[in-house]
């Protein structure tokens, strides 16, 4: 489950799972849901691999949101659905979507940047909780 909520000039990304793979699955969706008015409008015709070293869970989630946000920018690519795992060295993640189509894909935000602001992702309560600030 994923929501976003208001943060002054920014929006904020919370999401939980039982894993923290998933975690990192769900906050992908968190970003489209922040970029697309309906998500569900984008399909998975596209895949591509993205790999992301590191070791720091909270460092990981930015770098994995700022790929996202960066091959949306590049490529005008949006991604609806991911399989990742996350390990002690880093991230393996198989992201699909489909490149953006402004007749289907109305914006609701445009997404400046990911920020380090109040970024967490923390084991609570038998499952995972994160969260993440996006400058719009």
């Amino acid at each position: 489950m994923h929501e976003l909520f208001d943060h002054t000039a920014d929006l904020g990304l919370r999401a939980t799972a039982p894993t923290v793979n998933e975690l990192f699955a769900e906050m992908g969706r968190a970003l489209l849901a922040s970029m697309v008015e309906d998500p569900s409008s984008v399909r998975a015709e596209v895949s591509e691999r993205i790999e992301i070293a590191g070791a720091d869970r909270e460092y990981l989630l930015f770098d994995w949101l700022k790929e996202l946000l960066l091959r949306f920018e590049t490529e005008r690519v949006l991604f609806a659905e991911f399989d990742v795992t996350v390990s002690a060295t880093g991230l393996s993640a198989v992201a699909r979507g489909e490149p953006h189509d402004e007749s289907r894909h109305a914006l609701a935000h445009e997404v400046k940047a990911i920020t380090y602001h109040e970024l967490k992702v923390v084991e609570r309560d038998g499952g995972w909780l994160a969260e993440a600030i996006v400058d719009i």
